[in-house]
């Protein structure tokens, strides 16, 4: 992927005969383009079918709900399983509408376009208007997603801030709900502590001030124990779960009672002169494949499926980690550094394909996480740049896409996905969401997928 995301947010003024005078301050054409495409594109319908590059809407209203929600886009991930899980309807329609346009209301038909963070690249999904004939302003074509980094989001948020900013202060609207968002803004993105906390409250899943403030100085305590990479990944597992958080002293105690040793000096590693995109340069997905291929072609592994011993030798521990189902977590695999070299391991699943899944992804996290100082390595459900990652190395190393394919010879039906899943001794979920994610067969015909943004 390019280094040169860009988004842009233009207002092109326009004249508003009726509303408030923030809203005839700041009214105009509104376009927003992303690595040069133009997802606001649509008809209105009362300007004979005209084509636009944009709604004419309140660029106030627009930026006052993109500076409130400033944190939440940032940093907090998309819900997984949410599709799913009726169970998680409220946190769902909870994180739509802090990260869906169509939300901000106020009398206006705004874009279809959700934004999503993985902490450190974003995607906007555009979408076209549902029922077109119902509408004044029809939004065309088919959806789109374009991905840019997180620097790039805030850059354009700025920028279209100060433009609808100016026009207000040029018509001496002073002192309004907007200024008064951006005033908080400045002072807490200008602030390190204050930054933090903001930043925590909103992977937990909370408007800025509607958090828990002890809950987010426990996580923020931990963060000076455990690193604050670390703790993060932990909030997003929470925030999207509506859990009480995972304490450092809970961890320590699950890491004796149902953790295995683990011996980070005789796992497998990877070598400068490997081909691999360095962090945050490419999309998690690539990187992951990337650094599994890697691991395969050093042990000589083909595409030949991975034996448990094979796999916990790359891992720097022992077959029982996987085959000893009675010691479980309950709650999130991970591995929690000791001293002298000295680990302990600790599995969520109770099926052995679950936890070489788990183990393969905890090998990924201290390919990439073993030289910073920071001693907890989390498996989470959160659809963060990282466990994305993991996910994506974890699927290739056991399975890899190409001995998949040939495994099956044309064959995807659900029996044959079946035996393909015992003989890479990996989940048929596993080997669905490959295929789908390597267009082998219709997204809609799976049940779940492996996030590839």
């Amino acid at each position: 992927m390019e280094t040169t995301e860009q988004l842009k947010f233009t207002l092109v003024p326009e004249t508003l005969e009726e509303g408030s005078p923030e809203e005839k301050a700041s009214f105009g054409m509104v376009t927003i383009a992303a690595n040069g495409h133009v997802l606001t594109e649509g008809i209105a319908l009362l300007e004979h079918n005209e084509l636009f590059s944009g709604p004419h809407v309140s660029g106030y209203h627009m930026t006052e709900w993109l500076l409130w929600n400033w944190w939440r886009l940032l940093w907090e991930p998309r819900p997984a399983g949410v599709d799913n899980d009726e169970d998680n309807d409220d946190t769902w329609f909870e994180w739509v509408f802090a990260h869906n346009m169509s939300s901000i209301g106020e009398g206006y038909l705004w874009p279809d376009i959700e934004i999503a963070s993985d902490g450190v690249l974003m995607r906007l999904t555009s979408s076209r208007t549902g029922s077109p004939d119902e509408k004044v302003f029809r939004y065309l074509g088919a959806p789109r997603s374009e991905t840019i980094t997180v620097e790039a989001f805030k850059k354009a948020v700025d920028e279209f801030a100060h433009v609808v900013l100016e026009r207000l202060d040029e018509e001496s609207i002073l002192n309004t709900n907007l200024h008064v968002i951006w005033r908080y803004l400045e002072r807490e993105r200008d602030d390190e502590g204050a930054a933090a906390f903001r930043r925590m409250e909103a992977i937990l899943g909370h408007d800025p001030g509607k958090g828990d403030d002890n809950e987010i100085r426990e996580c923020l305590a931990d963060a000076t124990k455990l690193g604050h990479d670390t703790i993060t990944e932990l909030a997003a597992h929470t925030g999207q779960r509506k859990d009480r958080p995972v304490r450092a002293s809970e961890l320590e105690v699950s890491a004796r009672r149902a953790g295995f040793d683990m011996r980070v000096r005789d796992a497998v590693r990877l070598g400068p002169a490997e081909s691999i995109p360095e962090w945050g340069t490419d999309k998690a997905w690539r990187i992951g494949v990337a650094m599994a291929r890697a691991v395969r072609q050093a042990g000589g592994l083909n595409g030949q499926p991975i034996k448990n011993t094979k796999l916990t030798d790359l891992a720097g521990t022992s077959r029982k980690v996987v085959e000893n189902i009675n010691r479980t977590t309950g709650n999130i695999s991970f591995v929690l550094d000791g001293e002298n070299g000295c680990s302990r391991i600790a599995l969520r699943s109770k099926w052995e394909t679950g936890r070489r899944f788990d183990l393969a992804r905890l090998l990924a996290d201290k390919l990439c996480f073993n030289h910073i100082n920071e001693p907890l390595h989390p498996v989470t459900r959160s659809y963060t740049y990282r466990q994305k990652l993991q996910r994506a190395f974890a699927a290739e190393l056991l399975a890899p896409i190409e001995a998949v394919d040939d495994f099956l010879d044309g064959d995807t039906s659900e029996e044959k996905q079946n035996d393909a899943g015992r003989h890479f001794n990996v989940s048929p979920l596993t080997i669905q969401s490959l295929l789908v994610n390597n267009g082998l067969i219709n997204r809609e015909e799976a049940l779940d997928i492996i996030d590839r943004t």
